[in-house]
């Protein structure tokens, strides 16, 4: 098994967690030489904090480990496109690489609705691949806003 697959794996295991928490699945893991630094994921509803999506969460504990907000040569593993807030804070971290699941054709700020990482000329320029395990990572998604629908049809 490659690295990309290895540690999308481990996003995929921070989304599992917000799933079962009743949050968007969304996971993250930073990972610099080769270690997990840091993992997390969506606590939006859990915390009623529009800023805890799993790309901050895990920029914050990353930055806490290293003592320091400069995440470079760090890479993210993010389940799901990050939005315009995330991946703000993914160039001012100065993330050198970030490989995305599936992307957001709704808010996705990397490629899908708009580019940041490409179509600015900021102070850092940020790497990015995306469909790292594509499937996966759009299937517990799916899932989600599936059981979510029939859910307010149940109560509704």
């Amino acid at each position: 098994m490659n690295l990309e697959k290895l540690y999308m794996k481990e996003a995929l295991k921070e989304a599992k967690k917000a799933y079962k928490k009743g949050e968007v699945p969304v996971g993250a893991v930073i990972v610099k030489e080769n270690e997990i630094i840091a993992r997390a994921h969506n606590l939006k509803e859990v915390k009623n904090d529009t800023t805890k999506h799993a790309e901050i969460i895990a920029i914050q504990k990353a930055s806490k480990k290293l003592g320091a907000w400069r995440l470079e040569d760090s890479e993210m593993y993010v389940t799901l496109e990050p939005c315009t807030m995330c991946a703000g804070a993914i160039i001012n971290a100065r993330i050198k690489k970030v490989y995305i699941g599936t992307l957001d054709p709704k808010t996705g700020a990397c490629g899908s609705v708009l580019n940041l990482f490409e179509d600015y000329k900021f102070n850092h320029k940020v790497e990015y691949e995306t469909g790292i395990m594509k499937e996966e990572c759009e299937g517990i998604l799916k899932n989600f806003f599936k059981e979510l629908r029939n859910a307010k049809k149940s109560n509704g």
